[in-house]
């Protein structure tokens, strides 16, 4: 091994990564729980060993030279990466419940009414839910899997799986669906509002699906919801006729609450997707999960099987 792939002590390259990041030798020092003078002296040692200066030392501060500029960032992620390891070993032999992460609306109207089946099938797996659209960290937080809704199929150093395309219709009583003979009477009912996929960048909306449907009036009025479940709600509630998303009104479909009245759906383009680190899908816990989900998705069928679908480009 030559002189330039020898890595230097391991204690030198933490001094160094902790001033340069402080940008200061005092700070730095506070942090590892060591005198300045001993940490001075690691990162003299580096410098020595590189045969070359990191730091210029000013009256009150310190700067890092140009070689202290190329080496900073890979060092950072170097020791981030080393902590991640660690958090993960850890949590190996950690008796603790596995996670999951989903959102609000999936975690009601797919998951809890579910769960049980995958709790008879494994006791012996205790199992948390956290429902929160926030994007949880496998490495800082602690969560296990994710169920994520985006139109996105790849994650750097993740596992992903598509579980279920997003389909949206209109979706209303049996009550009020006797009474919609053409896409055209719609127009008598109060509309409702999905507003959960506005952060796309063309949203799916009534406007959309009754475009397609060659049908023209002022669709712009009626409540709106930020959350799908909220929606799927107030149209079983008999509130109006909610442009629905189809996986999670299947339990309320199934029951007879809320049908279809048109054969016309929206494909959305995004869809719902098991995440867990990559290499994880294959641990006991992440994999018998992964197996429940596709024999619960399996044994319900295509949502919006028999429907036209209409794309949002």
């Amino acid at each position: 091994m030559s002189l330039t792939e020898r890595l230097p002590p391991l204690t030198a390259l933490r001094a160094f990564e902790a001033a340069a990041r402080h940008m200061s030798f005092a700070k730095a020092a506070e942090e590892l729980y060591v005198t300045p003078a001993a940490l001075s002296y690691q990162i003299k040692s580096l410098e020595t060993d590189m045969s070359q200066p990191l730091f210029r030392r000013l009256n009150r501060a310190v700067e890092l030279t140009e070689a202290g500029r190329a080496l900073a960032p890979g060092v950072a992620e170097g020791f981030e990466a080393l902590r991640a390891a660690v958090r993960q070993a850890h949590r190996v032999n950690e008796s603790r419940p596995f996670s999951v992460t989903a959102g609000p609306a999936f975690t009601a109207k797919w998951l809890a009414p579910r769960i049980y089946r995958f709790v008879e099938q494994h006791p012996d797996i205790e199992i948390r839910f956290t429902a929160s659209l926030k994007r949880m960290n496998f490495d800082t937080d602690d969560v296990d899997a994710a169920i994520r809704f985006s139109r996105i199929d790849e994650e750097p150093g993740c596992y992903v799986e598509t579980l279920v395309e997003e389909l949206m219709t209109p979706l209303c009583t049996p009550e009020i669906a006797a009474q919609l003979k053409t896409p055209s009477d719609l127009q008598n009912f109060r509309l409702v509002h999905d507003e959960s996929l506005s952060f796309m960048a063309e949203p799916p909306n009534w406007g959309f699906w009754l475009s397609a449907v060659g049908v023209e009036f002022d669709w712009n009025h009626g409540p709106r919801f930020s959350n799908a479940d909220q929606v799927l709600g107030a149209a079983v509630g008999g509130g109006g006729v909610a442009l629905g998303r189809l996986s999670l009104a299947a339990d309320d479909m199934t029951a007879g609450r809320l049908v279809a009245p048109f054969d016309l759906a929206i494909d959305t383009g995004a869809h719902f997707n098991f995440v867990c680190l990559e290499g994880h899908e294959t641990r006991r816990e992440e994999a018998a999960f992964l197996a429940w989900m596709r024999e619960e998705l399996a044994g319900e069928g295509a949502y919006g099987e028999g429907m036209r679908i209409i794309t949002v480009s």
